[in-house]
């Protein structure tokens, strides 16, 4: 009933009014009368020339620019070797608009040489529904990681089980290219680590989406979008860096792009090889909880090292082709072959409850890791014109393979109470393969309401072959047999029917959105133990509403509902182990269940830049990680995950870009969180929260004469995730660049993390058992780049695919 009334309110709300936001459409001329293609054109805000958006004029130099909300505006055209023009002020005021022709004169420096036009983009922005990190360009991409970008942007945190939050809360989804990446925790980590920065033109931070993107992402969305060349001819990019913390890190990559009037070919390929350092001790006590009381019964010490070393080979290749002016097709190919190589070192000691050892030993634990990934997009889009305006028609069509094999060594040398060895080795071989098949459709109904509908159908199917093997004796660690006790098969097969309706609204000063989202799952895990084996069949209802008021050209409130889900991943939950020693080991929970959240969000915008949001989220069968005793005993650990009865979160996040100087700007985050958990593992019950923050800032200086300087510092305070309570941490990172050649080659240098304060202090607490641990990795590291355009800079119009396998690509960790 609540779901029912909920969306039965959004949708009211969505038809209860008549009015659209209105088109502003005209033409682009020379001086002599020729049309001039492929101009940019700006809407601005006539009170403050504040950018509302920018489009590109066509080959007969028309544009539109859709939807404007009732105001006055003006409009400005650039294009390469012309003087920037304007025109307006223009009245908006629910009819379409008509602008006067815009005639653009020749700029005189063309005379004297080449010029090239750049933009710049302000590293962080903040827009309606997310914040955008523009990564291109900035400092930030030099010789960094996708997972280094992450770690700096606004709410971001990253555990030290390399779990992803926004704003405090796990379960988010991640798309590359609008395209679900099927992992989490360590194996999507992994798979940042090996997608170099230089690659990435943004990342948006999403914290509540409306109907047509998946259900799946309970605390958002963090949409990484690939560079894509949009300049006519043929170009492309070269690049390299050479970066050095304990160990070094080079990336060299180059894309190249030819474009046409009718067609466009693209690609790009990028190799890095990067050797890393991380370090973990860990303090255990082990107590006995009987009647209420702990008692103490023992302890644990442990100090691991690790050096691993990554090699990856990215890649991208597509083909944009115009069959005519209303239809287009597509199709697109990425691919990611990663090998990595692993090498660490553990000392544990273990103690009575009086102090006195009991058993001292020393691991090697050697790793290796080929995970060669692909997959492909084809795509159709077609538009249908009449009176009410464009009706769009787009069908993806989305397949993926996940390769995975891996191997494991773990050596172990006993040196007290006696001298002893054991041997432990894995084998573990994955196939992953994803298909996929959406479509979307848009169509205004009157001049006052659009619809947008669509549905996707996908199926997975996973299967995990791991082997573990022991030695028959125990003096002779070269002969080995299979360990049946450990080893195992998990197959899985999941299929997903989703269908949505959305439809949008606006009135002078208003605009609504409501729609509702339904998905079918259907899913079924098959372990070699029987009593693991599960079938899932569920249908459930996703609805959304958004409202957006203007009360003048300075104030603007913004109010969101969503209903969402995170479906346990694939590794979540496959029961296979992964050992760090003898005493602790990671593995999945096929008992898990999805998790569902309410969420609602209220913002506050201010001049267009500042804005204040409140945000509630409420969570069912929250899945959580845990480090909790074994059922093997023993003093056994396991990393594992668990479902809790609720989770509770209350936020505040503030935005505040300030302009201190011409040549200095500062943008400013602050989130402040409170987050509820409740719930009960492993016998111990938890019903606790604690508020906390993440405050983060960056300062971008330019300097003239083509020098650019970025400073950003980032801070995480105490907070309580679940059963761990982590301590504050922080980070200060620095960058320099300088253009060349009119910009045409940029070299730069970065320094993260030069106090080295990035590091991870926490502690998960149950009746039995209490763990501290301390992390430490290779974060403070300089890099050295230069980046090198080639080729043609006249820019056409972008078109941006969102493929249909979004819903199912972070899952496979």
């Amino acid at each position: 009933m609540k779901t029912l009334a909920f969306t039965l309110a959004g949708t009211l709300l969505a038809l209860s009014v008549r009015a659209q936001n209105a088109p502003i459409t005209g033409q682009v001329r020379d001086a002599q009368g020729a049309a001039v293609e492929f101009a940019t054109v700006t809407l601005h805000r006539a009170a403050d020339s504040v950018v509302v958006k920018s489009e590109f004029s066509d080959e007969r130099g028309s544009y539109r620019l859709e939807a404007a909300t009732a105001g006055r505006y003006l409009v400005s055209v650039a294009q390469l070797g012309f003087r920037r023009a304007w025109a307006g002020p223009l009245e908006v005021a629910g009819n379409p608009v008509t602008a006067p022709l815009i005639t653009l004169q020749t700029s005189g420096a063309t005379t004297l040489k080449e010029v090239t036009v750049v933009g710049s983009k302000p590293l962080y922005e903040r827009q309606a529904d997310r914040t955008v990190v523009n990564v291109e360009g900035s400092t930030l991409a030099a010789g960094n990681t996708s997972l280094d970008v992450l770690r700096r942007s606004p709410g971001v945190t990253v555990d030290g089980n390399d779990n992803l939050a926004l704003r405090g809360r796990q379960g988010l989804l991640v798309l590359i290219d609008g395209k679900r990446q099927p992992m989490t925790g360590q194996e999507l980590a992994d798979y940042l680590r090996g997608l170099p920065a230089e690659q990435l033109k943004s990342i948006e931070l999403i914290t509540n989406p409306p109907a047509k993107y998946d259900a799946q992402g309970g605390a958002g969305i963090i949409a990484i979008n690939l560079k894509k060349d949009q300049r006519q001819g043929t170009n492309g990019t070269v690049n390299t860096s050479l970066g050095y913390g304990r160990y070094h890190k080079v990336t060299s990559g180059l894309t190249l792009n030819h474009r046409r009037k009718h067609y466009n070919v693209f690609g790009s390929y990028t190799f890095a090889d990067r050797r890393n350092y991380s370090a973990l001790t860990i303090n255990r006590d082990f107590f006995d909880y009987s009647d209420n009381n702990r008692m103490l019964v023992g302890k644990s010490y442990q100090d691991n090292e690790s050096r691993s070393h990554g090699r990856s080979h990215s890649w991208k290749a597509g083909l944009d082709y115009t069959l005519s002016e209303h239809t287009s097709i597509g199709t697109v190919f990425n691919g990611l072959a990663l090998k990595t190589d692993s090498k660490g070192s553990n000392f544990s000691e273990l103690y009575a409850a009086d102090g006195t050892p009991t058993r001292r030993y020393r691991s090697d634990n050697g790793r290796t890791g080929d995970v060669p990934n692909f997959s492909g997009n084809v795509n159709f889009r077609h538009t249908f014109q009449d009176s009410l305006g464009n009706h769009e028609l787009t069908v993806d069509g989305d397949y993926a393979r996940y390769d995975s094999r891996r191997g494991q060594q773990l050596d172990t040398r006993f040196t007290f109470p006696r001298d002893s060895a054991d041997r432990l080795t894995s084998d573990q071989q994955s196939l992953l393969t994803i298909q996929s098949v959406k479509a979307d459709y848009t169509r205004p109904l009157t001049k006052a309401l659009r619809l947008e509908a669509g549905g996707k159908i996908s199926w997975v199917n996973s299967d995990n072959d791991l082997e573990f093997r022991i030695p028959v004796t125990p003096d002779n660690l070269d002969n080995l047999v299979r360990d049946p006790r450990r080893s195992n098969r998990f197959r899985y097969e999941e299929n997903i029917v989703a269908g949505y309706v959305s439809f949008n609204q606006t009135l002078p000063q208003w605009t609504l959105q409501a729609g509702l989202r339904g998905e079918q799952t259907n899913a079924e895990g098959k372990p070699e133990d029987e009593t693991q084996r599960f079938n899932r069949h569920y249908f459930q209802l996703f609805p959304s509403a958004a409202v957006k008021h203007t009360f003048s050209e300075k104030h603007e409130l913004a109010v969101s509902l969503s209903r969402r889900i995170d479906r346990p991943s694939y590794g979540q939950l496959n029961p296979f182990r992964s050992y760090i020693d003898i005493t602790t080991y990671g593995a999945g929970n096929p008992a898990l269940l999805p998790q569902t959240s309410y969420n609602a969000e209220v913002t506050h915008t201010f001049q267009q830049k500042y804005s204040v949001g409140l945000s509630y989220a409420v969570t069912s069968n929250p899945i959580v990680g845990t480090v909790q005793p074994a059922q093997d005993g023993g003093r056994i650990v396991v990393s594992t995950s668990q479902n809790l009865d609720r989770q509770y979160n209350y936020s505040l996040t503030v935005t505040a870009p300030v302009e201190l100087a011409k040549w200095w700007s500062v943008y400013n985050n602050a989130v402040f969180y409170y987050s509820r958990f409740v719930g009960e593992v492993a016998g111990t019950s938890l019903n606790a929260g604690r508020p906390a923050f993440n405050l983060s800032s960056n300062s971008t200086f330019t300097l003239g004469h083509d020098w650019k300087a970025d400073l950003n510092a980032t801070y995480q305070s105490k907070e309580r995730y679940a059963f761990f309570l982590s301590k504050p941490q922080g980070e200060l990172s620095v960058g320099v660049q300088k253009g060349f050649w009119n910009n045409k080659a940029t070299v730069k240098l970065n320094a993260t993390d030069v106090l080295y304060t990035n590091k991870g202090r926490a502690t998960t607490t149950f009746n039995n058992y209490t763990e501290r641990f301390y992390q430490r990795f290779e974060s403070r590291v300089v890099t050295l780049s230069l980046n090198y355009r080639f080729g043609n800079d006249k820019v056409a119009p972008s078109k941006r695919r969102q493929g249909g396998a979004e819903d199912e690509k972070r899952r496979a960790g």
